[in-house]
């Protein structure tokens, strides 16, 4: 494979990171301060797809930006698996500000400034995860990035954001510090490097016990990924303004850390070695227990961003799944879903965002006929459930099918019945929002004691045009994604070839 030796993963990294800094300066021009965010984001878009021809091609591109000593430097290197999820992250920043706009002017939201700024550095982090040549660089950024989040989840700067941000930074810097740390250190102990190799960089250093150990403290470190019992921080960071839940759920955070965990399998120990050590069924097993749980939960719960976000617990564990699995297509559906999911879900909490700036609703149970009021709105959220449960051609079913067929090639059966289960438990949570929100009539009561009325959605209207234009365009590329997934497809092709 062809190594070339260039800025630009360096550079689409630093643009966002400048962009912070003219974003700060702009604090009195809302208008220069978007008009900022969103040049930036265009600017990291291209650089970032320009490299994908000679990605595609199977090329690398390699930047480091210094070194320690020999074995441990600050390094990028845009692989197929980087450059997969960099596409995802870049695109959605770009879309995730266009709405930015239209929510936090319309809800009037305070100290917007920090916001973006938080915003564009938040995304940096998640792009220098991506480029990350080895484990130290991925482990730098991943703590900034959860930083750089912390003031986007505090946002309101209410005693309920305060409380669901600390949360937030508890489970994420505490397991980080804890487990991840830890394993980082024993893996450059047993091998004195911490590069990324395709199929593993061990090569048959440490016993047995100790890779199963450092495994272990890998898994139980990405808190991030949402694997239950590490997956509180998701529901209370829901506190946050919808965009930045979008961005937690689709974008950067959660996305880092199923990420980070595909990088420990395929490019930390290897298809091989997690094989010999019998550590891939029992962690599809792990998660598969996650998948259906969060599902369950996801059932109970009447808050709209709420549900959506045990939703995600649930969908983030598929990736990983699939991964565990270690069969060609298992890998090919788990690798798929980073885009499949980030579609989708943005898409999801974009409407529930819309929904609350149109009528400052957040239960399900208030939803009762508001598709008559809002159909664009409810019409792409429509087509992210059709996707989260996997019908055609929605970009979801790429995923389960690919996840059924390496169940089936790794002979595990019973993953079968936890697909054929989640995918029902899907349809449960989500068609019934659907269905409220087309064919039942709202009620009217009269009004309670204190003069408050029941649903009602006479005055109801779709929300400005920069919250619903996005949601429309992300719901069509979920879609697009399900209909023509070649791009997608080859990189996930070159992770695993």
């Amino acid at each position: 494979m062809e190594a070339v030796e260039t800025i630009r993963p360096f550079l689409a990294i630093l643009i966002s990171l400048i962009a912070a800094g003219f974003i700060l300066k702009a604090d009195k021009n809302p208008n220069l301060r978007e008009s900022i965010t969103l040049g930036a984001g265009l600017i990291k878009f291209l650089i970032v797809i320009s490299m994908a021809p000679a990605v595609l091609a199977g090329a690398t591109f390699e930047y480091t930006l210094f070194e320690f000593v020999p074995g441990l430097d600050i390094a990028f290197r845009v692989d197929a698996l980087g450059l997969f999820f960099a596409t995802v992250a870049s695109f959605l920043w770009i879309i995730t500000s266009c709405y930015s706009i239209g929510y936090m002017r319309t809800a009037k939201e305070v100290n917007q400034t920090r916001y973006y700024s938080c915003f564009a550095v938040s995304v940096s982090s998640a792009l220098a995860i991506a480029f990350s040549a080895n484990l130290l660089t991925l482990f730098i950024f991943y703590e900034v990035l959860s930083f750089s989040t912390f003031p986007l989840v505090a946002h309101k700067g209410t005693e309920t954001a305060f409380n669901g941000a600390k949360k937030y930074m508890i489970y994420l810097f505490g397991t980080s510090k804890t487990f991840f740390l830890a394993a980082l250190i024993l893996t450059y102990n047993v091998t004195g490097t911490l590069d990324f190799a395709k199929g593993g960089l061990f090569s048959g250093q440490g016993s047995p016990m100790m890779l199963t150990i450092i495994y272990i403290l890998f898994i139980a470190g990405i808190a991030k990924a949402g694997i239950m019992p590490f997956h509180a921080w998701l529901p209370a960071a829901m506190v946050a303004p919808t965009p930045v839940s979008a961005l937690l759920h689709a974008v950067a955070v959660v996305k880092v850390g199923v990420f980070s965990v595909l990088r420990i399998i395929f490019h930390v120990f290897g298809v091989d070695l997690m094989q010999s050590l019998n550590l891939g069924i029992p962690t599809a097993y792990v998660v598969s227990f996650t998948i259906i749980m969060a599902s369950i939960y996801a059932l109970t719960r009447d808050n709209l961003k709420a549900r959506l976000a045990y939703s995600t617990i649930s969908q983030l564990s598929y990736i990983i799944l699939g991964a565990a699995l270690l069969t060609p297509n298992s890998m090919t559906g788990s690798i798929m879903h980073i885009a499949n999911h980030a579609f989708s879900k943005i898409t999801l909490f974009f409407c529930a965002g819309s929904i609350y700036v149109a009528t400052h609703k957040i239960k399900i149970s208030e939803l009762n006929g508001i598709g008559r009021k809002m159909p664009w709105t409810m019409t792409a959220f429509a087509i992210g459930t059709l996707s989260m449960i996997g019908v055609p051609p929605a970009a979801g079913f790429i995923t389960k099918w690919y996840l059924a067929l390496g169940a089936i090639d790794a002979d595990q059966i019973p993953i079968l019945f936890v697909l054929l289960a989640s995918t029902v438990l899907n349809a449960a949570y989500f068609i019934p929002i659907v269905y409220k929100a087309f064919f039942h009539i709202p009620e009217n009561p009269a009004a309670d004691a204190e003069g408050n009325y029941g649903i009602h959605h006479d005055d109801i209207k779709e929300a400005p045009y920069f919250v619903v234009v996005p949601l429309v365009i992300t719901a069509s590329l979920s879609l697009l994604i399900g209909l023509f997934p070649s791009y997608f497809m080859a990189l996930a092709k070159g992770v695993i070839l």
